[in-house]
C-alpha cells in the first residue's frame, strides 16, 4: 500500500530550473541565499504588473486556472471604486494527499513566494498580507521567512503580514474558506458565493492566489517576459510544478517546461512502462487511459483536449495489477469524508456516490450504475464550494475511463484484481469525520415508520422500501452529533437512542495513584481533611 507522501518529497527538474533554482545548493533558501540565487527585485506599477502577467499568460496554479491579470485588475478596480485598501492572500493550503508542490515551495523557497506577494501588494497599495497554511512545516518555514524580512502583524508596520494556520482539510484550501478563517471564522465555505476580488478579508477587495502563482510572478518580474517566454510552449510559456505519485518507484515534485511529453515525466518517476491509467489533476481531476496518456503533453490545453486536467498539478499512474475502480472507491470514500457537513450536495450526495460505486463493485448491475450517475448529476453546481463538483468529475471520469473493468463489475463477477491502495491518502481521518465514539440505534419494538429521523439525519439513516429505517445502528461522526441528538429528541415513538460505541470508545482514564496514609485529600469547600 502506498504510504502518505512526506511534506517535502524528492525534487527534480527537467531543463533549466526557474522556481527550483538553488535547490541543489541548500535545503532551504533563507533570505541571504535567496538574494544570491535570484537577485534583488524592483517594485512595479499596477498596470505594468498586469501587462507582465498577460504577456506570460499567467494563470492560477491552484486548480481553476483563472487569468492572474484579470484578477489583479478586478481587485484594483474594486479598491478604487470603494476607496479602500485591498488585501493580498497567499493560499498555501495544500491539503490533497496527492499534492505537494506548494508545500515544497513554502518549505524550500518561501522568499520567492513572498517576493511575488509583496510585489502585488506594492502595486495595489495593499497594507495587509495573509499567508494561509495547514502544516507544521509550512507554518514554521513561512514564519521564519517573515521574521527574516522583519515583517510583523503589528500596527504601524508598512505592511502587516501574518500566517493563518488552518486544519488539514480539503475544503480549507477553498478561497472563501481561507478568507472566512482569516476573519476569525471557521475554515469552511460560507454557503454563499462572493468574489474575493469584490469582498474578501475584512470585506475588502482581496487578491488571492496560490503559492506557485506568486512564485511564478516573482520569476517573471526578475527575468522579463521575453526571457520567460523562451521556456515552454508559445501559448503556455514557462514551467509547471507537478507532484508525481501513485504506482511509481520514486514519488517526487518535478519542475518541467510546458510541452514536455507526459510519458517522459512518468518515466522519470519510475512509473510502469504501460500504466493502466493516469489520474491527472489530483482527486478533483480526471483519468486518462494508457494510450491517451502516452500521447499527452504537460500543458493545461493539451490535457483538457484529451479529457484530462492539469488542475493542481498532481499526476498519479496506476499499474495493470490493481483494480482501477477499487482504487477510485478508496478516493471516493475519502472525498465524502472531507465534507464540512454543511450543505446537502456534500454531506449527503458524496457519501451516496461512494455507496453507489461500492454497489457497482459488489455486483449491483446496471441499476447501481444508473443510480451512481444520477447522484453525480444531482450534486453538480449545487454546493457551497467546488468540492462536490470536483468529486463528481472524478467519479464520472472513473466510470468513463475504465469501460472494460466497469463492464466486468456490472455484468459479471468483477475484474478479479485486488485493490493495492497505490493512490496516497492521509494517514488519519479529518477531526470532524472521526468517529465520535457514539452510535445511533433504532429500537424496532417501538419504531412506527414516521420517517422523521431520515429527514433530520439523512447522512446516517435512509428509509427502506417499506418506509422504515434501512439500518439498525449507525456510527455517528463528530459533525453529525448535534443532528443525531435532535433526531432522538424528536422521534414521536421514542424509538431512537444514542449509545456508546464500544469499538471506538476512548480508553478509561487511569485511576489516580493512592495517597500516603494520613494524607487524605480535603473535600472541596468542606475545610476538613
Amino acid at each position: 500500500m502506498n504510504a502518505a507522501l512526506p511534506d517535502v518529497p524528492e525534487v527534480r527538474v527537467v531543463g533549466l530550473p526557474l522556481l527550483t533554482s538553488g535547490f541543489d545548493l541548500v535545503e532551504r533558501l533563507d533570505l541571504a541565499m535567496h538574494l544570491k540565487v535570484h537577485g534583488p527585485l524592483e517594485p512595479m506599477a499596477g498596470e505594468s504588473l498586469a501587462t507582465l502577467s498577460e504577456d506570460i499568460s499567467l494563470r492560477g496554479r491552484g486548480g481553476a486556472g483563472f487569468p492572474f491579470a484579470r484578477k489583479l485588475r478586478a481587485v484594483a478596480d474594486a479598491a478604487i471604486r470603494r476607496g479602500v485598501r485591498p488585501v493580498v492572500v497567499v493560499n498555501g493550503s495544500e491539503d490533497e494527499p496527492a499534492c505537494r508542490k506548494d508545500t515544497v515551495l513554502i518549505n524550500r523557497a518561501p522568499h520567492l513566494i513572498l517576493d511575488g506577494a509583496l510585489l502585488a501588494a506594492e502595486a495595489l497599495g495593499a497594507r495587509t498580507l495573509v499567508i494561509g497554511v495547514t502544516r507544521d512545516s509550512t507554518e514554521s518555514s513561512m514564519r521564519s521567512a517573515l521574521a527574516e524580512r522583519g515583517l510583523t502583524n503589528r500596527r504601524g508596520s508598512g505592511i502587516r503580514a501574518r500566517v493563518q494556520r488552518n486544519p488539514v482539510r480539503m475544503v480549507t484550501g477553498e478561497s472563501s474558506a481561507l478568507v472566512r478563517s482569516a476573519d476569525g471564522g471557521p475554515p469552511m465555505p460560507p454557503g454563499r458565493k462572493l468574489r474575493t476580488s469584490d469582498s474578501g478579508v475584512g470585506g475588502a477587495p482581496t487578491l488571492l492566489s496560490n503559492a506557485e502563482t506568486f512564485a511564478q510572478l516573482a520569476v517573471a518580474a526578475r527575468i522579463g517576459a521575453d526571457r520567460y517566454r523562451r521556456t515552454g510552449l508559445r501559448d503556455e510559456p514557462g514551467t509547471v510544478l507537478l507532484t508525481v505519485s501513485g504506482a511509481v518507484a520514486r514519488p517526487m515534485v518535478v519542475e518541467v517546461p510546458t510541452g514536455v511529453p507526459l510519458r517522459y515525466v512518468l518515466q522519470l518517476a519510475g512509473a510502469p512502462p504501460l500504466p493502466q491509467g493516469v489520474l491527472t489533476g489530483g482527486y478533483h481531476g480526471k483519468w486518462l487511459d494508457a494510450v491517451t496518456a502516452h500521447d499527452a503533453v504537460v500543458s493545461r490545453a493539451s490535457l483538457e483536449a484529451c479529457g484530462g486536467a492539469l488542475g493542481a498539478g498532481a499526476i498519479l499512474p496506476i499499474g495493470a495489477g490493481t483494480c482501477p475502480l477499487g482504487e477510485s472507491l478508496r478516493v471516493a470514500h475519502w472525498l465524502a469524508a472531507e465534507s464540512s457537513g454543511q450543505c446537502g450536495p456534500c454531506y449527503l450526495g458524496l457519501p451516496a456516490a461512494a455507496r453507489g460505486l461500492a454497489d457497482i463493485l459488489d455486483g449491483g448491475g446496471p441499476t447501481a450504475l444508473e443510480a451512481l450517475r444520477e447522484v453525480t448529476r444531482a450534486v453538480k453546481r449545487r454546493g457551497a464550494c467546488k468540492h462536490p463538483d470536483g468529486s463528481a468529475a472524478f467519479l464520472d471520469s472513473s466510470i468513463s475511463a475504465f469501460t472494460d473493468d466497469l463492464a466486468a463489475h456490472v455484468l459479471g463477477g468483477g475484474c478479479g484484481r485486488p485493490v493495492e491502495g497505490v493512490l496516497p491518502l492521509q494517514a488519519e481521518a479529518p477531526q470532524s469525520e472521526a468517529p465520535s465514539g457514539r452510535k445511533l440505534a433504532v429500537d424496532w419494538t417501538l419504531c412506527q415508520g414516521h420517517g422523521l429521523c431520515a429527514d433530520i439525519v439523512p447522512e446516517l439513516i435512509q428509509l427502506g422500501p417499506d418506509g422504515f429505517p434501512g439500518v439498525a445502528e449507525a456510527s455517528v461522526p463528530r459533525y453529525s452529533e448535534a443532528r443525531a441528538t435532535r433526531a432522538v429528541r424528536r422521534c414521536p415513538a421514542l424509538a431512537l437512542r444514542i449509545e456508546e460505541d464500544p469499538s471506538v470508545a476512548p480508553p478509561r482514564p487511569a485511576l489516580p495513584p493512592a495517597l500516603p496514609p494520613g494524607r487524605g485529600r480535603r473535600a472541596l469547600g468542606s475545610g476538613r481533611p
